[in-house]
């Protein structure tokens, strides 16, 4: 069985869970330690702790959790990028999980540059070529090692780039960098991904379009279980069913995330100006 870290156990908020439930096992839902997964992940738990629905949350490494709920010790698996992104992790664990919900659409990766970049034709990331001077020779990325910098080098390679160089910082870094570009109108090509708090805060973004496929195609924001979930739970398997989330909300709690406030926090926050989200997934409409 693989090591996994216990962060909190979601408390019903009525004195009885659903009355198929009370006697099951609280349901262990784990959450990738991104942003975006952590601000689905306390939605949902928010509106379990509204519907009284017992869980535990649990947190590991991306392959440690996918292992985890394929070997049946996680029951659910928020939100996991799929089928590009993390590929690897369901090439290698995929025929032991059920895809059982698609929260979101339009997930990706990639290269990106302020709108009046993309709009003088630097479109793709082959129009990069020769226009190097432009952006100073740089590609601004965020820390070494992280997967889309390794991505952003085999690019450097497959579209032949070698006047730039890729800038290592931070994602914070990144952002700020970012920023001050946009303030004074000035080139600049980012590595990011969406859903990005950038995206919500920062107008007038645009993804190069990546001809060779080099960071893949879209990806889908998806809930996993373990096998035998569905049959074992089909009630909260249904909650999974109903629950859907707008990557323009999802990045508009990860805004506050950034800026401070705890995951939770965020999401209690937004559930509070989306009141309707409590009956859309516990279908008390």
């Amino acid at each position: 069985m693989i090591a996994i870290a216990l962060i909190g156990a979601g408390c019903t908020s009525q004195e009885e869970g659903p009355a198929e439930e009370t006697t099951k096992e609280p349901v262990r839902i784990g959450i990738i330690q991104w942003d975006d997964s952590r601000a689905g992940a306390y939605v949902f738990t928010g509106i379990l702790d509204e519907g009284g629905y017992e869980y535990e949350t649990v947190s590991a490494d991306v392959g440690g959790l996918y292992q985890a709920t394929a070997q049946g010790d996680i029951d659910v698996l928020i939100h996991t990028w799929l089928p590009v992104t993390q590929a690897s992790y369901w090439d290698k664990y995929g025929d032991s999980l059920n895809k059982a919900k698609v929260v979101s659409s339009g997930a990706k990766i990639g290269l990106v540059v302020p709108d009046y970049v993309y709009d003088s034709g630097i479109t793709t990331v082959e129009d990069l070529k020769g226009n190097a001077s432009k952006f100073d020779g740089k590609i601004t990325g965020i820390e070494p090692g992280a997967g889309i910098m390794i991505t952003t080098e085999k690019a450097l390679e497959e579209y032949n780039l070698e006047e730039y160089e890729l800038y290592s910082s931070s994602t914070v870094g990144m952002a700020t960098t970012l920023q001050d570009k946009l303030d004074n109108e000035e080139w600049i090509v980012v590595t990011l991904w969406r859903p990005h708090w950038t995206f919500a805060r920062m107008e007038g973004l645009k993804f190069l379009e990546d001809p060779k496929g080099v960071y893949g195609g879209s990806d889908n924001l998806v809930i996993l279980t373990r096998p035998g979930f569905e049959e074992d739970r089909p009630e909260f398997y249904q909650l999974i069913q109903n629950y859907e989330m707008d990557l323009n909300d999802i990045e508009s709690i990860m805004i506050a995330i950034d800026e401070g406030q705890s995951p939770e926090k965020a999401a209690a926050d937004w559930l509070a100006e989306h009141p309707e989200k409590y009956d859309e997934v516990l279908g008390t409409q």
